[in-house]
């Protein structure tokens, strides 16, 4: 009995002092989160759920803030690339333990995943998972 409650305590203390232990460390769980913002539309989620400056494609501006992201969010995630609709049937890809990419075709050929040069990326950083970059591999 008492090494349980001993147990029940630490765990407890553990998810007190550090309340994403669980969550954030979890890519699958980020991601259902993620995409489900996208696909949704819902824009301020996406905002926190991303490490800013976020990278951008050769050649375009950094995306500086929240602000930023809010201003820009079409030319991200409807720009070349469908984004909710990729993100609805497609799966990141794991690059490394610290590391994911999913790759989406362009808008005006969504079926085709033959040609898929529109990379996000999601990287881990303090355990905790952000959308880090946008790249079109062909330039």
């Amino acid at each position: 009995m008492r090494w349980s409650r001993q147990t029940w305590l630490a765990g407890i203390l553990t998810l007190c002092f550090f309340p994403d232990a669980l969550s954030q460390t979890d890519f699958p769980a980020f991601w259902n989160k993620f995409k489900s913002a996208v696909i949704a539309g819902d824009k301020a989620t996406v905002a926190e759920m991303t490490k800013f400056p976020l990278s951008m494609p050769y050649g375009v501006k950094p995306v500086k803030n929240k602000e930023d992201l809010l201003r820009r969010y079409n030319e991200i995630f409807k720009g070349e690339a469908n984004a909710a609709q990729c993100f609805g049937s497609g799966q990141p890809q794991k690059e490394s333990a610290r590391r994911y990419e999913i790759y989406c075709p362009f808008k005006q050929t969504p079926d085709d995943r033959e040609n898929a040069p529109i990379r996000f990326i999601f990287e881990q950083a303090k355990s905790v998972w952000k959308f880090a970059g946008l790249d079109n591999i062909n330039e």
